[in-house]
């Protein structure tokens, strides 16, 4: 074997460690759903693109939404059944390695044949990149949601005049708050901004403790409540 075939496959065995090395690291690192949350996905139509939540109504928007980090798209089954069971069909969407950064346009595999009226939303990195989504599909598109979340420029929705819920926790230790108070240029002026009091940033799905977040002083069970109550009374005022 030549000098140079050596070095090129040596290069390339090093090459799939490291890709084997990162996909087992960040496997670990992400975070499971509680067993109340898994126990209500048993509940849900399971596809390769999302976890579904039927509603009985067919005429109110659809909800997609975008699960943060390495989040487990299951851990957000409790409000979302909430919400569907309001009457709003809810779409968790899954990623690569629970990383919507590595497939920001997903939601398009969910509308793709289908012509219904959808709001758009996300959990910290996913309402960025829901946000992004936003800006580039606006037909249909009725409202965006953020959940401890903000727009980047890519996802600027600033000049629309679509309808804007902004959800965030005082108890969140991990959002950034400089980064969320600069964002508010990017979003309309009639933005509706709610605050969750004893709420956490991990409390906006249900999936236990997250690593940098703060202690809440309410319940998981609370929270979501929460959520759902919010996001409900949001999408009614959008009729």
């Amino acid at each position: 074997m030549k000098k140079r075939t050596k070095i090129l496959l040596t290069i390339l065995i090093f090459l799939i460690v490291l890709l084997s090395g990162g996909w087992f690291y960040l496997h670990a690192q992400v975070y499971h759903p509680s067993k109340a949350a898994d126990k209500i996905a048993q509940q849900a139509t399971t596809t390769q693109p999302e976890l579904y939540f039927k509603s009985k109504l067919t005429t109110n928007p659809e909800i997609i939404f975008y699960p943060g980090a390495l989040v487990e798209p299951a851990s957000y089954s409790i409000w979302a059944k909430r919400v569907a069971d309001a009457g709003y069909p809810v779409y968790i969407v899954r990623f690569p390695m629970d990383l919507a950064v590595l497939a920001p346009n997903q939601a398009g595999n969910v509308l793709k044949n289908n012509q219904r009226d959808y709001v758009i939303g996300g959990h910290s990195l996913g309402g960025v990149m829901a946000s992004r989504y936003a800006h580039e599909h606006q037909k249909h598109l009725k409202g965006v949601f953020f959940l401890a979340s903000y727009p980047d420029k890519k996802g600027s929705l600033k000049g629309t005049d679509l309808p804007v819920l902004s959800i965030t926790a005082s108890r969140d230790g991990v959002l950034n708050r400089s980064a969320y108070k600069k964002a508010k240029r990017l979003l309309p002026k009639n933005t509706a901004y709610e605050q969750i009091s004893g709420g956490n940033h991990a409390g906006f799905g249900s999936y236990g403790a997250q690593k940098g977040d703060n202690t809440a002083t309410i319940s998981n069970q609370a929270q979501q409540r929460q959520v759902a109550q919010r996001l409900i009374q949001w999408l009614k005022n959008l009729n």
